[in-house]
């Protein structure tokens, strides 16, 4: 028979959260995974917080729902606090009950920044990559490294020049001469004050004057003029610099996020994130290097060829590394000893699946226009992307 469009109301609700979420969900690996990782920070949350006041949001349960945004899309904080409110799967992942009140979107917020004071987004990646299920799948021996623009949350229109101090210069004082008389040009004559004169009131009932409003979104037009970040600087935000990747693309203002990647199953060790310039992509990539592999065992690290310089290459060399750079055509800094190897061309085979990270963070994730400003925010953002990329793929390199 038909059934009838008619809903009766309930007052009690005995169905668990648990039992709402599919068990074969990816999200209860990473859950699982995410809940291991948060154990062995729990001695670096505690020096966050003081130890009387008001309660807080718990970091456990913050880096949960950060983590969401990234999986989900969820292009601000404001609207990852309203899906909180009505989807349980959301609920279930956070920790939050059935009947928990979410939080206000500006305590989230400070919240969060108390995070990045710990910088707790690298060291929930490095506990990640330190579990015992992940750690056998990376490899030791063969990196692979790259940058990406990550546009920045400030207009073109507020790329404006820089204020600059005019100085003044004193005149030198005038010398007399010898009879006297002031030489040079006379003194300036003294000023009187002018008579004060008597104004009447304004009626109480006048009017206050009517200012023009201030048209907003106006049209500018930029052809001509001449802007560099030695000259000009954003008024939203001042990190943040006019930059492109290459030739016949457009400027924009953006920081620039670096990432150091494993080539065994292409997860994300390290991260990086720098002002947007020619040199920040190799000045990372040595940082990344020393901090995984100071020098202590023969690695190789694979690029494109905008690491093939000659000083970055001997750069690697003193720290134990076999530059697998993908050679220019014309004045290439490797030769025929490094390129002959076949690990040479599974290098930079190998080096292309970093680009899947990258477009995961900035088309899934929350990487390709920050809302947040700042370049320690901004970093802070990008690491969690980047782990929260290496949780998207663990479900099935773990199962396999």
């Amino acid at each position: 028979m038909r059934g009838l469009d008619t809903r009766t109301g309930e007052l009690f609700s005995y169905v668990d959260l648990e039992a709402r979420v599919p068990s074969n969900h990816p999200l209860r690996k990473i859950r699982q995974l995410v809940n291991d990782v948060l154990v062995n920070l729990d001695a670096e949350f505690t020096p966050l917080y003081s130890p009387f006041g008001r309660e807080s949001i718990p970091p456990e349960r913050l880096l949960r729902a950060l983590l969401l945004q990234a999986f989900f899309t969820v292009r601000s904080e404001r609207q990852l606090m309203e899906q909180l409110d009505y989807n349980l799967m959301f609920r279930w992942f956070v920790g939050l009950g059935i009947d928990d009140p979410v939080w206000v979107p500006t305590v989230f917020s400070k919240n969060r920044d108390r995070l990045l004071e710990g910088d707790v987004a690298a060291k929930f990646m490095q506990q990640l990559l330190a579990h015992k299920d992940v750690r056998a799948l990376l490899s030791d021996e063969h990196f692979s490294v790259d940058g990406t623009l990550i546009e920045a949350w400030a207009s073109m229109k507020s790329f404006q020049p820089r204020p600059t101090a005019t100085a003044v210069q004193e005149a030198p004082p005038d010398k007399a001469g010898k009879d006297g008389t002031p030489g040079g040009d006379p003194p300036p004559p003294t000023r009187t004050p002018p008579p004060k004169t008597e104004t009447t009131p304004k009626p109480a009932t006048a009017k206050p004057e009517e200012q023009p409003m201030k048209e907003r979104n106006v049209e500018v037009d930029f052809h001509g003029q001449k802007r560099s970040n030695a000259t000009h600087a954003s008024t939203s935000d001042p990190e943040a610099r006019l930059y492109k990747k290459g030739k016949g693309k457009e400027a924009k203002l953006c920081f620039m996020g670096h990432a150091l990647m494993e080539n065994r199953n292409g997860l994300i060790v390290e991260t990086e994130t720098t002002l947007a310039d020619g040199f920040a992509e190799r000045k990372a990539a040595l940082a990344m290097v020393h901090r995984r592999c100071p020098g202590e065992r023969k690695i190789t690290l694979g690029t494109d060829k905008g690491y093939d310089t000659s000083d970055f290459v001997a750069d690697l060399r003193t720290m134990n590394v076999t530059p697998h750079v993908a050679s220019k055509v014309v004045g290439s800094a490797v030769d025929g000893r490094t390129t002959r190897h076949a690990g040479y061309a599974i290098s930079q085979k190998r080096r292309k699946r970093i680009e899947e990270a990258f477009g995961w963070g900035k088309t899934i994730g929350t990487a390709a226009k920050t809302m947040l400003r700042g370049a320690a925010r901004v970093g802070f953002q990008f690491t969690l992307n980047m782990a929260a990329y290496n949780l998207a793929c663990l479900p099935k390199l773990l199962a396999a």
